[in-house]
């Protein structure tokens, strides 16, 4: 393991001081370098193959979970909503997308599954991400869907 600290590489170079598991099968292990002493985390997760996205255009792309975690982190920009949130949120809809076992979804898929995500995580989220994804572009449609918030 490659300490991030001094770049020590040595087989031997760190030691493992706290290994976690979490719900997606993902371990967090707690390291320390033997060469400096610092320590940091690492992360493991399996990597299962994601389907392919279906693009509106009708083009396809390789589900891309950093690009989710843009998307997502930019409607919480500002509020009171944890990385380790953000990052559930996205773990578990590249979960769904896994456990669908088909090769392409639609981008509308991912869409909804996120949305339904941030709805239940923060409301302004929701609401900002609902202005691109649902095509909000004027104030009786935003505030019918805040209405709908705010009702349901």
């Amino acid at each position: 393991m490659l300490c991030p600290i001094c770049r020590d590489n040595e087989i031997e170079g760190t030691k493992v001081i706290d290994t976690t598991h979490d719900a997606r099968g993902g371990i967090r292990r707690r390291r320390e370098c033997k060469q400096c002493g610092q320590r940091f985390s690492t992360y493991e997760r399996p990597i299962l193959a994601a389907p392919l996205i279906i693009k509106q255009d009708g083009t396809r792309e390789e589900f891309d979970r950093d690009k989710l975690m843009r998307g997502v982190k930019l409607a919480c920009v500002k509020l009171p909503v944890s990385v380790e949130e953000i990052e559930r949120l996205v773990g578990e809809v590249e979960a769904q997308l896994q456990q669908t076992e088909k090769p392409e979804v639609e981008s509308r898929v991912v869409g909804d599954l996120v949305i339904a995500g941030l709805k239940d995580l923060h409301e302004i989220a929701y609401i900002r991400f609902a202005l691109v994804y649902l095509g909000l572009d004027d104030l009786h449609a935003i505030r019918k869907e805040v209405d709908t918030l705010i009702e349901g």
